[in-house]
């Protein structure tokens, strides 16, 4: 069930009615814990299983480290229990053939005769999100930042909570869990900003990101047979693409939650403004960016100690994060390639304020963006080839093919860029949400038309449902 999809619209409407037709919150509760799991059983109910384990899980763990007198050895192996059963879990069913043809093509590069394993697994949609989420609750437990729910209800809650169930953002339980403690007020929600935010993301995801996969699509399935141009387009429209696809789910599912009474954290600030690769990634993805901080780079040493212990530790971050994405050894390298960003941005950064000097504004946009679309050309590809052959054509202007891309294209990307840097600059968004209720409803009305007019035919899923 996408959230551009008709039938989506229809099950929030049901959910939202008898949402708020609940006196009580625990029964609230309770019917938006049966939504969410009909919600992620319309992809495969087979898989409920899953997060219902972790759930379970974690509730006994935390239980297990909130105890009183319990000693520090004792805490030590039940975290690890909660580790060890997300990892394990996320492991076998997202990484189990990545490893397995990984060390089937090392014997074979060595001399060893080795057969093919034919068992093939599915990946579970959002297994990466809920995983993370529900360890972070354990290992927040663990490190006295909060205390465990008595309530598995709340806690199942949290895991299974269907705005961000399947693609994030990743939510703390520390910040979620506290707001399911209070009944919520249909008088305290502020319906203006999240309906723009529902309408902003959708535009998003179906005008823009649905309208244009085609192409992108077209493109990375043969990228010798277009010329240099073509790849420039190419490689500029996936890169509006991942944007559109994904801070359109996460607007969509922020508002969504907000209709219901609840606050989920942002997920994206205007990356494509960043300054600098740095500012860049705490800007995209910034529930995952913030959680591999959290719970991977400060645990393995963080800023502490020398210059290169501090770089081993964002590198390996990185790398990790790279294989967050995706079971592949593309993403593995795509996250290498920003760790060395990072490291090179570091030095010369210190480099530069030894000097008293800065690097103007737009020269760093326009390199950040620059060096985060050559890397996105590893992320999308699909074979290596295929991305030795754009990176060349991106980097030298060189390419084999003569078909090209339609060159009003460019004027499409002109036109989303003013648009992205008009929201960005102008607060339209607190405007509207001021103007009187037949004005806000008529802007309502309009944004709406323009949707239905532009929105594509085909559904599409979202890029990040794969991880």
């Amino acid at each position: 069930m996408i959230f551009t999809e008709f039938r989506f619209l229809a099950f929030f409407a049901v959910v939202l009615a008898v949402h708020w037709a609940l006196p009580r919150n625990r029964p609230r509760k309770l019917w938006l814990l049966l939504a969410s799991y009909a919600f992620y059983a319309a992809w495969d109910w087979r898989f409920l299983s899953l997060i219902l384990g972790s759930t379970v899980l974690d509730y006994f763990v935390g239980r297990k480290l909130d105890e009183e007198g319990r000693s520090d050895r004792a805490r030590k192996r039940w975290v690890s229990l909660s580790v060890v059963g997300n990892l394990g879990l996320l492991s076998a069913f997202k990484y189990f053939h990545f490893f397995a043809d990984s060390a089937l093509a090392l014997l074979q590069a060595l001399g060893f005769h080795a057969d093919p394993l034919t068992l093939r697994i599915i990946l579970p949609v959002g297994i990466s999100f809920y995983t993370f989420q529900t360890m972070s609750y354990s290992l927040d437990i663990y490190r006295r930042k909060m205390r465990a729910t008595h309530d598995i209800l709340d806690l199942a809650l949290f895991v299974g909570f269907f705005p961000q169930l399947v693609a994030g953002p990743i939510v703390r339980a520390r910040e979620f869990i506290p707001q399911l403690a209070r009944r919520r007020a249909l008088s305290d929600v502020r319906f203006r900003p999240y309906l723009l935010l529902f309408l902003a993301g959708f535009f998003k995801k179906a005008c823009v990101s649905d309208n244009i996969v085609g192409v992108v699509d077209r493109y990375f399935a043969d990228p010798s047979s277009y010329d240099a141009l073509s790849t420039w387009i190419a490689v500029l429209l996936y890169t509006i693409q991942i944007y559109c696809d994904f801070s359109g789910y996460s607007d969509i599912a922020i508002a969504t939650a907000g209709f219901l009474g609840y606050t989920l954290c942002e997920n994206f600030a205007f990356p494509y403004f960043s300054g600098s690769i740095q500012d860049l990634w705490r800007r995209w993805h910034i529930s995952l960016s913030s959680w591999l901080r959290d719970y991977l780079y400060i645990p393995l040493g963080g800023s502490k100690g020398g210059k290169l212990f501090r770089y081993r530790n964002l590198m390996l971050t990185m790398l990790l994060g790279g294989l967050w994405h995706g079971a592949a050894w593309r993403f593995v390298i795509w996250g290498g390639l920003h760790g060395v960003s990072l490291v090179f941005h570091r030095e010369f950064h210190e480099w530069m304020e030894r000097r008293g000097w800065r690097v103007p504004s737009p020269a760093g946009i326009a390199i950040t963006m620059w060096w985060f679309m050559l890397t996105l050309i590893c992320f999308r590809s699909e074979s290596w080839t295929n991305a030795y052959t754009t990176t060349r054509a991106y980097l030298l202007f060189e390419s084999p093919g003569a078909r090209s891309l339609p060159r009003e294209l460019l004027a499409v990307i002109v036109l989303l860029g003013v648009m992205h840097a008009i929201a960005y600059r102008a607060p339209f968004r607190g405007l509207l949400e001021r103007v009187p209720g037949p004005v806000f409803a008529m802007i309502v009305g309009l944004a709406t038309a323009v949707i239905l007019t532009f929105m594509a035919t085909d559904v599409t899923p979202f890029i990040y449902f794969q991880f």
